[in-house]
Formats: C-alpha cells, structure tokens, sequence
C-alpha cells in the first residue's frame, strides 16, 4: 500500500503502464493457475492449486465495466441549410462508461462468476473523482454485487450444446473469474426508432415489415397524412438490433486490455450457450433454471409457419426470449421496455419518454448538466436543444404495438435482451506452462505480477 495516496502497489504499477505497450503484448492466456492441458507430446499437469483473484483484482475489473463519469451533449442543434432545429437530446442516459454506446444508451449489463457464486453486477452512479484508491474500489465493487446464485453458474457435463470444442476444458474453472455480459436492446429500440423519426421531411422512411410480406408496419395512417415517406421503405430486419449489441463487445476489449495491463491471464471466448445461461424453456428441462431469467414466449399462430417457419404449435418455444431478470430476494435487476414489465406498447414508449423528459428524467436533473457544462450553458442546451416532437411519438407508438399485435412479442426482429454469447476469463497464469513451451508466452508483467500485487 502507498501511504501517501491510499493506493496499492499493483494498482501503481497498472497506472503507470503505458497503453500502447499494453496493446502491442496483448496475448491471449487461456491456461490459468493450477490449471492441466492434455496435448499429446505437450502435456502438462500443474502443481499448484488454483489461486482466485483477489477481491482488489475484481474490484479493478468491475471499476472497469462500470459508469465513470458524464458525457458531452456535443452535438448541432439547427441544420446549417436552413437554421431548422433538429432532435438534440437523444440520449438515453448521460452517464459515461469506459466504452461508447449509440445514443449513450449504456444496455449493457454485467454478471461476475468466481468460486463463490454467480453476482449481477448493479449499475453505480458516476465514480468518484479518485476513484483508484484500494478503499474506493472495493467499496464500489461490494456495492455493485448482487449474488443471484450461491455458486459458479455452470452445467454438470460440459458437451454440446452447452459448452463448444477445447473451450470446456479451461474455461470456468476453479480460480477463474469470468465476466459476462447480456444487452438490453428494448430500451435503445425504441429510442432509436424515434430518433430514426426526427429526420427532415421527406427522409423520414415508411417501416415495412418483412416478415409480413412487406406491409406498412402500423404506418399506413403517417404514410397517407405524408409524414413518411412512402417512396424510401425500410425493413423492421434491417433494423436488427440498432447496434447497442456493440457497446458488449467495446467493454470486452477494455476488460482484456486491463487485465493484461495487471499481468493476469485473460481470454474472450464462447461461453456456455447463451440461452441454457440465461434458462431459455427449451433447455431448461435439461439444465434448470440457470440464472433464471423470465422469458416470454408467443402463443403460436397459423401466421408463424411462413412468418417465423415454426410449423407446430408444439415448437412455439422457437421463439421464446428474455424480457427480464429478478433478484433472488425480488428486486427487479434487469427489465425489458415491453409486456411483462409494461401492460402495453403504448406504456412501454411512455416510459422511455418519461425516463427523458418526465419528472426525474435525463433531461428535467439541471443538476447533470450543471456538472458537464461551464457557465450558464447548461440552461442553454436544456432551453435550446429539441426534443421529440408529438408526431414522432405518436408513430413510434404504432409500430411498437404493430410489432407485439402481429408477432405478439417486441422486438419481433431481435431479442428483447441480447447475448453476445461470449464472455471473459480472468486468472493468474500457469506460469511454468508457458515458461516450458513459449518464446514469448509471459511479459516482464505477467513474471512481477505476484510480487507486486500479492
């Protein structure tokens, strides 16, 4: 421990790493300590037991998937052509985070895995200014962790479909800490539509439905009264998952890159199937409930052969996804802007608008933005910048309840919550392994790292 600053030697040691070396040495590191590789004539067989991080090495790692500041509403609010206002607050929340988001929406959401169990790691406000101090970080993390199982979330025999190729004999093993991430896409879907909404007249395009043959997709009333456009259509399946899966796959990459910045083993790779993770009905018979997350899944209708090809009442379970996830104790960690968590469509667009302009909304805290602007220009952007107007909520209302009457889940075209379907491992290195078989298998940070940090 430093006195003077309150910080640790190993987190002195990760801040002064420059991050160019750090990304010119990222290797994988699959083989964690106390950990055995069956290869022919490159066995080995570790002997030493397995060695879990310590609670400031996660601590670090959950800083790092976490909120750690504000963003800038930097952005136009007139077109140049005509001095028009243009939408200027699209943002779902102005919290920043070590990795971008469309529109800031931020969907991401974290589970840790350790020997001790399975967390959902609770979304914190903004860090504290000297948020790199031993005590800051593990006051953070303890707080952001909510146990949701009392042991690692794993399945007994680790075949196919649960666990693919060589991943199932390192991945998830004892001492390892894994991080994995799901996407809740309702939220920015919907956002994003009405944004899509906000463009100039005449480039406002009429969605269509491409499950449906092409039909107006509960626009036909905003195609005859000319707010769309009826002549640029675009496809609810274009659309797919208005990029917020993205944000998932930008904190996996900080995640490694500051794993190997501490000399700890990392490696993304396919985790266990996403959908037996998550307790998918059609795995559960076979795997249980696993982190038990609630699913909806659509009564089946005649329309769903030649829409979705289910040909069979009994495999309406083909389009089962998550909408939501309770803690063991009840609280609501995780809930999808459409039915179960909203009666209606209708509601679940009058929430997402809430959450922006209501009472408590991003946009109605002057204090936010009173911390992100100098001056008086936070009263400026919130009295100048544009909002949705009327209409586009109005239209983004009908499609929304379009997608759920026709499909009778929202979205139709993607999940409600997305998985990426991979996940990373953090551990100490099998030192000796990669000492044996590799020129270049461990950096100068990777050999200090027990000295240093332990």
């Amino acid at each position: 421990m430093n006195a003077a600053d309150g910080r640790d030697a190993g987190l002195d040691d990760v801040l002064a790493r420059p991050l160019l070396e750090t990304l010119w040495q990222r290797r994988t590191h699959r083989v964690s300590r106390g950990a055995s590789v069956p290869a022919g004539s490159m066995s080995y067989r570790s002997p030493h037991s397995p060695e879990p991080l310590s609670e400031l090495e996660e601590a670090l790692l959950i800083a790092v998937t976490g909120c750690t500041g504000l963003t800038m509403p930097d952005r136009p609010f007139e077109d140049p052509r005509d001095g028009s206002p243009i939408m200027a607050k699209p943002n779902l929340t102005m919290a920043g985070r070590t990795a971008g988001s469309p529109d800031n929406a931020q969907g991401t959401h974290f589970f840790l895995v350790n020997d001790t169990g399975t967390y959902y790691l609770r979304k914190l406000p903004p860090a504290p200014q000297e948020p790199f101090t031993e005590a800051a970080l593990l006051a953070r993390a303890r707080e952001a962790k909510v146990r949701v199982l009392d042991h690692r979330l794993d399945v007994p025999k680790r075949d196919f479909p649960a666990y693919l190729d060589s991943n199932r004999f390192l991945s998830n093993l004892p001492g390892t800490t894994v991080l994995f991430p799901v996407v809740d896409l309702s939220h920015q879907y919907i956002n994003a539509l009405m944004y899509l909404l906000t463009q100039p007249d005449g480039a406002r395009p009429t969605l269509v439905d491409d499950r449906n043959f092409y039909r107006p997709a509960g626009v036909k009333k905003w195609v005859r009264n000319g707010f769309l456009n009826a002549d640029l259509k675009l496809p609810l399946g274009a659309l797919g998952p208005m990029r917020t899966q993205i944000e998932a796959d930008l904190l996996l990459q900080n995640l490694m890159l500051t794993a190997e910045a501490m000399g700890l083993g990392a490696w993304i790779h396919a985790s266990i199937n996403p959908q037996i993770a998550l307790g998918d009905p059609k795995f559960s018979r076979a795997y249980g409930r696993m982190l038990g997350f609630t699913f909806v899944t659509p009564r089946w209708r005649l329309a769903d052969v030649w829409r979705w090809h289910v040909p069979l009442p009994k495999y309406a379970a083909l389009r089962s996804h998550p909408v939501g996830l309770t803690s063991p104790e009840g609280e609501p960690l995780i809930a999808a802007a459409c039915p179960p968590a909203h009666k209606s469509m209708s509601d679940a667009v009058d929430s997402v608008i809430a959450s922006k302009f209501g009472t408590g909304g991003i946009y109605t805290d002057k204090d936010v933005f009173t911390r992100i602007y100098k001056e008086d220009y936070e009263q400026r952007y919130l009295a100048e910048a544009s909002e949705y107007e009327e209409r586009v909520v109005d239209c983004a209302r009908d499609i929304c309840a379009y997608v759920l009457r026709t499909h009778r889940r929202f979205p139709a075209h993607t999940d409600a919550i997305h998985v990426p379907g991979v996940w990373l491992q953090a551990h100490h290195v099998e030192r000796e392994y990669y000492e044996r078989f590799f020129v270049h298998g461990l950096t100068a940070t990777h050999r200090r790292h027990a000295e240093v940090w332990h």
